[in-house]
């Protein structure tokens, strides 16, 4: 190993019978240290420059091929959004569904609790009709409201809508032809 002469001094170099020499690092290892900068630095210019690869790229690609293979909530809301129609059986029907799913924190009298109300004119998300099914379907997350559009379908979707309409439309006087002719898209 090393010789007494390659000692390194000047500090506590020796306890316990453990003496510290100043050994050089052996080739190999340095050669793969150098190596592995230089391999680094070459990959780097490469991934960046020449390849022109990034994560935004990557992440941009996945995307799209996401959008090209499902069907975005975007095409699902406009589908539900134009076959939606506040009818007396759609109203019927959503005020089953919003008492089985909704009335934990909405109340069953849509005053509110843990969620907001659906009474007055405050919409905390929009209160026109497209605004109104995307909160159904997409849910808040943020504030503990899951999104409903992968539990109900889509024409439940639309009676939980037109029930909430139709009570809000009574409670505030604003008509629900308003309400939905302000949602809804142009034909």
């Amino acid at each position: 190993m090393s010789k007494e002469t390659n000692r390194v001094l000047g500090h506590a170099d020796e306890s316990d019978g453990i003496e510290e020499y100043d050994n050089p690092l052996p080739d190999w290892w340095l050669g793969l240290f150098w190596f592995t900068i230089i391999w680094a630095f070459g990959y780097g210019i490469h991934y960046h420059f020449i390849a022109n690869r990034s994560q935004e790229s990557e992440l941009a690609a996945e995307m799209a091929a996401a959008d090209a293979r499902w069907p975005t909530q975007a095409e699902a809301m406009a589908a539900a959004l134009s076959e939606f129609a506040v009818t007396a059986e759609a109203v019927t029907a959503g005020e089953a569904i919003f008492t089985q799913y909704c009335v934990a924190c909405h109340s069953a009298d849509l005053s509110g609790g843990i969620g907001p109300s659906f009474l007055d004119e405050e919409w905390v998300h929009g209160g026109q009709a497209a605004d109104i099914l995307r909160t159904i379907t997409e849910g808040v997350p943020d504030k503990g409201m899951v999104p409903w559009g992968g539990i109900l379908s889509p024409e439940q979707i639309n009676q939980v809508g037109a029930y909430v309409m139709s009570k809000h439309s009574e409670a505030t006087g604003r008509s629900i032809e308003d309400i939905v002719a302000a949602g809804a898209p142009s034909a």
